[in-house]
């Protein structure tokens, strides 16, 4: 359950002002279909995270004992740092044409524009830690649906109204902490 709720968190709260929440408004705003665009986020998402949980638990089977968990909180450092970077769409990276449809134009542009992304390298460290790709995979997809569901209904809505610079700060704070109880747990 460990696995699973602090998966859920840790991408939930990384996900508020990243790039592909921001990608989310943009599809939500161009073809105003909220089911086919949540669909393609879920889709996108379980698929880079089933592959992201995978290659992180397969690193902890190769890299067993304390330099792993060194190497993985030292990752949610990293991380917390990272996280206090603001991201921005930029106009390549968005979608480049609607002739697929919300659904497939949203899984393509949400699987290809998470790839290196900070929720991405956040599931490999959290299945190298839990060593479950299912828990993990759940927990972040769910993370993921929760901070972008919001955005596709309620996008504009809510950049307005909720401070990214305050979000970012909470996030960072949790992944420095997630990563600290790391090295604490391996020293």
């Amino acid at each position: 359950m460990e696995a699973l709720l602090t998966s859920t968190a840790v991408v939930a709260l990384a996900e508020i002002g990243d790039k592909t929440m921001l990608l989310a408004i943009v599809l939500a705003a161009r073809f105003r279909k909220p089911l086919p665009i949540i669909l393609g986020i879920l889709v996108a998402t379980l698929a880079n995270h089933g592959i992201a949980a995978f290659l992180g638990q397969s690193i902890a089977g190769l890299l067993e004992g304390p330099w792993l968990r060194y190497a993985v909180g030292a990752s949610f450092l990293a991380m917390a740092l990272w996280t206090l970077v603001p991201d921005k769409l930029d106009e390549d990276e968005g979608p480049a044409t609607a002739r697929f449809g919300a659904f497939l134009t949203t899984t393509i542009a949400f699987f290809l524009v998470e790839i290196g992304d900070k929720t991405q390298i956040a599931t490999i460290a959290l299945g190298a830690r839990f060593e479950s790709v299912l828990l993990v995979t759940v927990g972040t997809t769910l993370g993921m649906m929760l901070a972008n569901v919001p955005a596709v209904y309620f996008g504009d809505a809510i950049v307005k109204r909720v401070s990214l610079k305050a979000v970012r700060i909470v996030a960072a704070l949790l992944f420095f902490a997630v990563g600290a109880w790391v090295i604490a747990d391996a020293a």
